[in-house]
């Protein structure tokens, strides 16, 4: 078996998401190719070749490359898929953009969001909103999976793989990325933080939230939200966190004034240790939380930023 892993990365580093996937392709056996699809991404090509596993990297490296769009990046794996049996990306935004596009290219079902391999063929993905999970067989001859990155650990580094070129083909010309505007932030990135802050509707205002930034920048965390603080205003979509936001795995997750709705716990139940601080004690939220703090956010949240 052949596994091809496409890579998440900036064309200078990987994303931390791509270890989590070539992890899961470990755990599936065979030979691990990575694709690495940009413009001047060597650096990033490199840094693959060195991750345990990693047999080779496919360099696939051009101008019109730099911001890939689906329909390019995806014509350049179904030319690769003929050599693999299984073709990974991670449950991104990056890899939801044209995976599903290479599967439809090769005619075959897609996996998604895949938290654990039972055996090549056979995978665990959750369902309902992560209250159940289902194992599925794929009978398909090539496998495309979306892999959630939290579900697996992230592979190690002391690889020796060798850097291959490939074909690029042309620029589609089917569309184009004509600008993006960034959120930069000197704290770390929500995704790959390993404490996050987390706040919701309880905190009443976006003035308020300023609370979380205090006692982040304590705690070296990233600041998140439940949805229906983002839908209030009092917190940018970026920092949303659940089903329908971002997924997010942390050592520490501090919940404060979330409710614990379960489209929201989907996004976070898989951290590592849960805290909640929360006046009602009835709070769902108290039902997965590891530790649970019943108290007026607005006189413990200050205390316990001083305490730290």
């Amino acid at each position: 078996m052949n596994i091809l892993v496409i890579a998440e990365h900036n064309n200078l580093y990987l994303k931390s998401v791509s270890y989590n996937t070539i992890f899961a392709a470990s755990q599936i056996g065979g030979e691990i190719h990575v694709l690495i699809v940009g413009k001047e991404c060597f650096p990033a090509a490199d840094e693959a070749s060195q991750v345990a596993g990693v047999r080779k990297v496919l360099l696939a490296d051009a101008d019109f490359l730099e911001h890939p769009c689906a329909e390019n990046i995806s014509s350049i794996i179904v030319g690769l898929a003929h050599q693999y049996t299984h073709i990974l990306a991670p449950a991104t935004s990056y890899g939801k953009n044209f995976l599903p596009r290479v599967a439809a290219l090769l005619d075959v079902a897609q996996i998604s969001d895949v938290v654990a391999v039972e055996s090549p063929d056979t995978f665990v993905q959750p369902i309902y909103a992560g209250n159940a999970l289902a194992t599925v067989q794929a009978l398909d001859d090539i496998k495309v999976i979306t892999v959630r990155g939290t579900g697996f650990e992230a592979a190690s580094k002391g690889g020796s793989g060798v850097i291959e070129k490939v074909s690029c083909g042309q620029d589609c010309g089917k569309s184009k990325l004509l600008s993006q505007n960034l959120t930069h932030s000197v704290r770390p990135d929500l995704t790959e933080a390993r404490v996050v802050v987390s706040g919701g509707r309880g905190m009443q205002s976006s003035d308020n939230f300023r609370l979380l930034d205090i006692l982040a920048d304590k705690l070296g965390a990233a600041v998140g939200a439940s949805r229906a603080a983002v839908d209030a205003g009092y917190a940018p979509n970026d920092f949303q966190v659940g089903q329908t936001g971002k997924i997010v795995a942390p050592d520490l997750y501090i919940a404060i004034g979330i409710s614990g709705a379960i489209q929201h716990v989907a996004g976070m139940k898989g951290s590592k240790v849960i805290v909640a601080i929360n006046k009602d004690p009835d709070a769902p939220i108290f039902e997965f939380a590891d530790y649970g703090l019943v108290a007026d956010l607005f006189q413990a949240v200050p205390e316990l930023t001083s305490a730290l």
